[in-house]
């Protein structure tokens, strides 16, 4: 007969009926995660922000010191627009053509192992310099890239 009695009285005697927690003790505990949460969560995205430039910086420097090394084995001519992925990610000859790795003949390259992705545009294409139609502006002439979501990171 001992759990005959109704089951409030049975927490009253058992002391647990002080010990839930009241609406506004809880509310309280949601208004300040709110405030930690609201302070917190900006330096994440600050943090993801600085990542894609750090990332971008590293990208473009490594960029501009391979098409360097294919100007100065191509007796001081950059890579061209129109086959610029090839240049750089292939074997090439001393005119610039393009072949497996490993083929006679043509012992420079590759430069790189791929193009990059633009970590703000999530892309790879390269383009002619027509601000966000690509993600990395390249000018054959001078062999000047840049990425090229923005004007501010086409300085870079």
């Amino acid at each position: 007969m001992r759990h005959a009695l109704p089951i409030h009285r049975r927490y009253q005697r058992r002391g647990l009926a002080g010990r839930a927690f009241t609406l506004v003790e809880i509310l309280i505990v949601v208004v300040i995660l709110g405030i930690l949460a609201a302070i917190v969560i900006p330096q994440f995205s600050t943090a993801a922000e600085s990542s894609k430039e750090s990332a971008l910086k590293q990208d473009v420097f490594r960029f501009r010191g391979q098409i360097e090394l294919y100007k100065h084995q191509h007796n001081g001519n950059p890579p061209t627009l129109a086959n610029f992925i090839d240049q750089m990610t292939m074997a090439t000859d001393k005119d610039g053509n393009t072949a497996a790795i490993g083929t006679p003949g043509y012992p420079f390259g590759p430069y790189l192992p791929g193009i990059p992705r633009n970590p703000f545009t999530d892309t790879v294409p390269l383009g002619d310099g027509a601000v966000g139609t690509s993600a990395w502006y390249y000018d054959e002439d001078t062999g000047e890239i840049a990425a090229n979501d923005s004007a501010e990171h086409r300085a870079w």
